[in-house]
């Protein structure tokens, strides 16, 4: 299989930068995607779960002032609607997969997040969104006939109350990226120009935890939460216990044990033998 980088794409840019997978939709005008779109987009998500380069992902765009505006609406008139069923199936796959994947998926949100692109944005686990008073965030597919359907109904309550959820979506109406932040549905609020330089710091600092960690902590919230508690509580001992003994808690415990500063990525990557210091 490709390394993440080395995916020949259409409607997305790929690159990893130390160790921070790099995955930028690029569809002009708006970024709207179709099937083709998201046929990618899997393969993308795909591309990040098997590379163990990628300790993290950051998904954003290559279009200046859109991050993207959703499912393409010239495409509901040539598809039929068993087509666009489909198509709205395999998205919602593809952010369960995301989900489910254990690397970290930050979205940098820098331009316009309306319809199905807000719900790429919801598949991510954190969300850091440009503060521009120009830029709209919402549902709107009320003013289609629609309901948010590419796992927006689902996962927008996740976040935020319920009835402000619900609110959004039978109304369609539209935010500022301030008063989303302020309601639950991003996580950080940054000057535009500032806002690539927050995500990579965030995502530097998540690369030199060790990834094993912070992948099982992802599954046992994602996952677990899903889950009764009795059954979560078994799934979390499931996932600790895969890394009791393993060589990154190893590492960890001498680290802390001797006063240094541990060398996850070293260990993960095969660089250093655990225990060392060198």
């Amino acid at each position: 299989m490709k390394s993440f980088d080395e995916l020949d794409l259409e409607y997305f840019q790929t690159e990893t930068r130390d160790h921070v997978g790099i995955l930028r939709i690029d569809r002009p005008p708006v970024n709207a995607h179709n099937i083709d779109v998201l046929l990618e987009l899997q393969r993308a998500v795909e591309g990040v779960r098997f590379d163990d380069e990628v300790r993290v992902c950051v998904f954003g765009s290559a279009n200046d002032d859109i991050f993207s505006t959703g499912y393409d609406i010239n495409a509901l008139q040539e598809e039929t609607g068993e087509q666009t069923g489909y198509a709205s199936q395999t998205s919602k796959e593809i952010i369960m997969k995301m989900r489910t994947t254990d690397t970290l998926f930050i979205a940098a949100v820098d331009g316009h997040c309306m319809g199905g692109g807000l719900e790429l944005a919801l598949a991510c686990d954190f969300r850091f969104v440009g503060d521009d008073d120009d830029y709209r965030v919402g549902m709107p597919e009320i003013h289609l006939g629609l309901i948010a359907g590419e796992a927006g109904t689902q996962l927008l309550p996740r976040y935020i109350d319920r009835s402000e959820a619900l609110r959004l979506m039978v109304t369609g109406e539209e935010l500022t990226p301030a008063e989303a932040t302020e309601k639950g549905i991003f996580d950080e609020l940054h000057p535009p120009e500032e806002l690539e330089d927050a995500v990579f710091e965030f995502a530097e600092m998540i690369v030199d935890k060790p990834a094993g960690a912070v992948g099982h902590n992802k599954l046992a919230v994602n996952e677990g939460l899903e889950l009764p508690l009795s059954d979560a509580l078994a799934h979390e001992r499931e996932l600790q216990n895969q890394l009791l003994g393993s060589d990154i808690a190893e590492e960890g415990v001498d680290a802390f044990l001797n006063k240094r500063e541990p060398d996850f990525l070293g260990v993960e990557l095969g660089d250093k033998e655990p225990g060392s210091d060198e």
